[in-house]
């Protein structure tokens, strides 16, 4: 009876120490582990500060310079200017000419120019972008689906000097001999550089919202006897309407903010016309080529800074209007 209840005392002796032993032990791994977190988080944390400090101090900058506009030209003179003819009569024009000795700011011919290149792009490529992203969703085949989607996704990793460069080159001389337009450069050259941008982003988002929905729904439609474009087109494509407008709204406003595809093959007319073939001036190219000359200080450099503002403003509320529309899907559990 002695050896029997000595025994479990020893045992339990045993059992305690290393029960010790393993929650100090424990406790010493999960308390690096916490630091090594702690660390972690204070790293990205204060690399998103720093990065939201700058875009922040980014966008004082361009407002401080642009609002000085407002009073150094006025509000109406970014609309018209009043020129008088020699007969004392009044001629209203749209230019924008700022050099001249009797400066011009009207920004219609530059509102007008980005229009013309970014609406056509956004249609030619929500028609080319969708169709890619419900084949890659829907009726590709795995691998097909594992090697198309990255080349697309590699595909938006040219650079825009190289797009326009070659739209300049190659795709003003084809379109020139194939159309005879009025100007060799114009807002349809522009348009096509612009949607080789804008096509891997619809494609990919377009794709990634499709497989987002419940499979569920195509067996529901299948059961139904619904074929199986009857059910990408009544079906699948409704159900992620709202990943596919969100994909649209993020190309058009990388259409309206690129720079070097304009610059190069828009032509750099600022006309106020609704004909594709003609030459155009957009928001963006005016900033990129009068910028470097411009006189510091002076009338046009602020009115420079203030297309910033308006440029900054429409991208701002296009993805802030898509964020929203994203959003609403996670929560919905569709996206």
């Amino acid at each position: 009876m002695t050896n029997n209840s000595v025994i479990p005392e020893e045992i339990n002796e045993e059992d305690s120490a290393r029960i010790k032993a393993e929650s100090s032990f424990g406790k010493r791994i999960s308390l690096s582990v916490r630091v090594k977190e702690k660390i972690i988080e204070y790293f990205f944390a204060l690399n998103g500060t720093v990065a939201l400090i700058f875009i922040i101090l980014i966008f004082i900058f361009l407002f401080k310079e642009g609002i000085q506009a407002l009073n150094d030209i006025g509000v109406l003179d970014f609309i018209y200017y009043d020129q008088v003819q020699l007969d004392d009569s009044i001629k209203r024009l749209y230019e924008w000419y700022p050099t001249s000795s009797q400066p011009r700011f009207s920004l219609l011919p530059l509102v007008v120019g980005t229009l013309m290149t970014a609406i056509p792009a956004t249609l030619i490529s929500t028609f080319l972008g969708v169709g890619a992203g419900v084949y890659l969703s829907e009726i590709a085949k795995p691998k097909a689906r594992e090697f198309l989607k990255p080349l697309i996704e590699l595909f938006a990793s040219i650079p825009t000097v190289v797009l326009g460069f070659l739209m300049l080159v190659v795709g003003a001389t084809f379109f020139d001999d194939l159309f005879n337009p009025t100007n060799r450069l114009n807002a349809f050259i522009a348009a096509l550089g612009l949607s080789f941008v804008i096509i891997p982003i619809i494609a990919s988002m377009t794709e990634d919202a499709l497989r987002s929905i419940p499979n569920d729904l195509r067996m529901a439609s299948y059961g139904l006897g619904a074929t199986k474009w009857q059910t990408i087109s009544k079906v699948i494509i409704p159900a992620g309407f709202s990943g596919v407008s969100a994909s649209i709204l993020l190309g058009f406003g990388r259409a309206i903010g690129e720079t070097m595809i304009v610059l190069m093959a828009a032509g750099n007319a600022a006309n106020i016309t609704m004909d594709l073939f003609l030459s155009v001036r957009t928001m963006t190219a005016t900033i990129a080529a009068e910028m470097g000359e411009v006189s510091q200080g002076s009338d046009h450099y602020y009115a420079l800074f203030f297309i910033g503002i308006i440029l900054f403003t429409i991208t701002f509320f296009l993805n802030l209007i898509a964020e929203i529309i994203i959003n609403k899907m996670r929560k919905k559990n569709i996206f």
